[in-house]
């Protein structure tokens, strides 16, 4: 795909990247399924993330140039470019229902810090941070109330979408919540985004609306077809990935640390593909991951939906068409 070159662009840094899912949906500019994802007015300034493999696979699709590896909670925020727009799906792991839930105890728990050190730093307009759904849950809701506390201390007014997948198209049952930032300046004149309508509530696509045409595809003509791992299920009980999918629903959600237990094919005696997963995560097919199966697959389960990204990132392209004064490519 092409890099962004419109004239009139909003300027995105992107902290904890991955291998670029929520920053292809700012992006947009990809086909998938059948249907074209035009083109945002966001230009990816500089994108960051800790893990290389996750910056190799970025720039294999991105292209060379603006993606680091860097541990943020380390870096020097004066170095970092100034931006219009920041996003970044801090790390979940610690959040998780399926992680150690070490919350803001751990190390990595904290690192949503490193959004608001920039927010202080460089005042964007607008951060879009990401997580899991189990973060509202914990310690009934302090660790949610925490995290947006300390956000609106950096001058922002803080709302938190909660958005289940299926609902807005994504054939995954998946709940991420979306922390949205807008400066308190800009908030008090001009309000805030309007939080994107579920168009598919009731009328959920299927696994099968989404990977059905793979069903006879065995090898590499699609890239990562022919990548799956052959665990045998659990012999007693139904192990978590040991699932299989149900033919008429959405998939069960792809995770990010499934090693070898990927959930079963809904029809096929075998576990889905790399692809299968990427495709359940609405990648585009020329969207390749090129590390071994767990590695790629960790990539996809930790990556925000290319598609979900990109309704949210509409959701701030036409708040900010009304934000007259804010300054463009800064």
């Amino acid at each position: 795909m092409t890099a962004n070159k419109q004239k009139s662009s909003y300027s995105v840094v992107s902290y904890f990247c991955g291998c670029g899912g929520l920053d292809l949906g700012f992006r947009g500019d990809f086909r998938y399924h059948d249907e074209d994802y035009d083109q945002l007015p966001f230009d990816i300034k500089a994108a960051y993330d800790y893990e290389p493999r996750c910056i190799e696979t970025y720039n294999g699709y991105f292209g060379e140039g603006h993606a680091f590896v860097s541990d943020l909670s380390t870096v020097d925020v004066a170095s970092v470019p100034k931006a219009t727009v920041l996003i970044g799906g801090f790390p979940c792991q610690e959040f998780s229902s399926c992680g150690p839930l070490g919350g803001l105890e751990s190390e990595r728990g904290r690192l949503y810090q490193t959004l608001i050190a920039y927010m202080n730093k460089h005042r964007p307009t607008i951060v879009v941070g990401e997580n899991v759904i189990n973060l509202e849950r914990m310690d009934n809701g302090a660790v949610l109330e925490t995290i947006k506390t300390d956000l609106a201390d950096a001058g922002y007014t803080v709302e938190v979408w909660k958005m289940f997948a299926p609902d807005y198209g994504v054939p995954q049952r998946r709940t991420r919540l979306f922390f949205i930032c807008v400066r308190n300046d800009i908030q008090e004149r001009y309000g805030f985004p309007a939080m994107p309508t579920p168009d598919f509530t009731g009328e959920h696509r299927s696994i099968e609306w989404a990977i059905g045409d793979l069903l006879d595809v065995a090898d590499e003509s699609v890239p990562n077809q022919s990548q799956y791992f052959g665990a045998s299920r659990a012999k007693k009980g139904n192990g978590q990935g040991d699932e299989s999918n149900k033919k008429d629903l959405p998939a069960y959600t792809i995770r990010a640390n499934p090693k070898s237990r990927v959930q079963f094919h809904y029809s096929l005696d075998r576990r889905l593909t790399v692809r299968e997963c990427a495709r359940i995560q609405t990648f585009p097919d020329d969207f390749k991951f090129t590390h071994a199966k767990t590695a790629s697959v960790s990539q996809i389960g930790n990556a925000v939906p290319p598609m979900l990204a990109y309704i949210v990132a509409k959701a701030i392209e036409n708040y900010l068409k009304d934000v007259k004064e804010v300054q463009k490519d800064v």
